[in-house]
């Protein structure tokens, strides 16, 4: 079971290396959360990786906007 406190870190890293390996970046990311309904800044996301605290509606719309497919969550 993961820890309360462990676990917005561990989303927030595994979005953080889910970008930097398919080379997405925020602004690329900004788009893509657009065409998911989402009105996100550059400087939103930013801090909410940072800070390790976003919705799991968030947390699912980046991961279809990144197009991830088949996420296991042992990974995050």
């Amino acid at each position: 079971m993961i820890g309360k406190r462990r676990a917005p870190a561990s989303a927030s890293a595994f979005l953080k290396a889910k970008m930097k390996e398919s080379e997405i970046t925020y602004a690329e990311l900004v788009k893509r959360l657009k065409k998911h309904g989402l009105k996100e800044t550059e400087a939103g996301i930013t801090m909410k990786l940072k800070r390790g605290t976003f919705s799991a509606t968030f947390f699912l719309a980046c991961l279809a906007a990144m197009e991830l497919e088949g996420v296991v969550l042992e990974e995050i």
